[in-house]
């Protein structure tokens, strides 16, 4: 079975009517997901702003001014609102391996990679290049205004995997906290520090990487300390499988024996990339929500980012030209 997913750009300093098409499209998917367990299991509006005043107030007025925009004529606007808080929102469980390639010959920069795995159908395929706070934030989006990865001028990256356990807890979804850290971390070591006081409400493992090459997994939970490691490779679990048959059906174990093997051995960047495009790092599993969308490598140092596909040239794009531009691709999903 073959599924079509469109990627396109979005170029737009301040939201305005493009961000708003764009959200009106989505709007409908994402109003079912978080009224899933019904309004009253979500958190109330005065809830959700009280908690980005709290954590993340800096967005606050972006926050407002997208809520003005999603907000349909006549009024309303509660439940978009909440919803653009990503405070307690539903579960948000995807695949993803993410480490940072270390050139062996010392010659080039560090590169963060990154497969990105997850239901073709559920995908926004949007990539942004915003500059809400000051600051151009070039990004795949999630969640209308959230971040799975990217790069920002200051010439951090970031990407996101998840964790590997079921507990939910208080905290905001982390595609919203990637979004804060890239508006407004400069540096790896601001970035940890983000992390260590912003709460999340599930389990997911953090790569970041900046432009003097300062780098670092970081392990975020509900209900655990922040753990900042040295990990240069990591799929959907920490320290140890806990969740063993999300294991099983994603083949995380595999996956990161697989890229643990590549960043260790005498690679260059493409050959490393080139894994990423193969089994078993590259998956297939598209009806089972776990096929691999999208590889993507970033260049913090020359504040570059590249796409990748099998069988595609690479997509790529720079923080200082982003140029708009669209791509449909196809995924066959493999036997299941």
């Amino acid at each position: 079975m073959a599924l079509q997913v469109a990627f396109r750009t979005l170029i737009e300093d301040q939201p305005s009517a493009g961000w708003q098409a764009m959200f009106e499209r989505a709007w409908p998917g994402y109003r079912a997901w978080f009224l899933r367990s019904g309004a009253v299991g979500r958190p109330s509006y005065l809830e959700s702003r009280r908690a980005l005043r709290e954590h993340m107030p800096e967005l606050v007025p972006t926050w407002e001014k997208l809520v003005e925009l999603a907000t349909p004529a006549g009024g309303g606007g509660d439940v978009e609102a909440r919803f653009l808080s990503l405070w307690c929102p539903p579960a948000y469980i995807a695949g993803c391996s993410q480490g940072v390639w270390l050139d062996p010959k010392g010659k080039q920069p560090p590169a963060l990679i990154r497969n990105y795995d997850f239901a073709p159908l559920l995908l926004e395929g949007n990539w942004l290049a915003t500059r809400w706070t000051g600051q151009r934030v070039v990004a795949l989006g999630d969640c209308a205004w959230g971040a799975l990865d990217g790069v920002n001028e200051s010439g951090l990256a970031a990407s996101l995997s998840f964790g590997g356990r079921t507990v939910a807890g208080t905290g905001f979804g982390i595609p919203l906290v990637l979004r804060y850290l890239l508006e407004f971390a400069r540096n790896t070591g601001e970035a940890v520090a983000i992390l260590k006081r912003v709460p999340v409400n599930m389990t997911y493992s953090v790569t970041l990487l900046d432009a003097q090459g300062d780098w670092a997994t970081v392990f975020v939970a509900p209900d655990r300390p922040v753990e900042v490691t040295r990990n240069q490779a990591v799929t959907n679990f920490q320290h140890q499988v806990e969740w063993p048959e999300h294991a099983r059906a994603t083949h995380s174990a595999e996956r990161l024996a697989c890229l643990q093997a590549q960043l260790a051995a005498d690679a260059s960047l493409d050959e490393a990339v080139g894994a990423l495009l193969r089994p078993p790092l590259f998956q297939a599993s598209y009806l089972r929500g776990y096929g691999t969308l999208y590889s993507a490598v970033y260049q913090p140092a020359e504040r570059q980012v590249e796409l990748h596909w099998p069988g595609t040239g690479a997509w790529r794009q720079s923080v200082d030209a982003f140029a708009p531009g669209e791509r449909e691709i196809t995924y066959t999903s493999s036997a299941e």
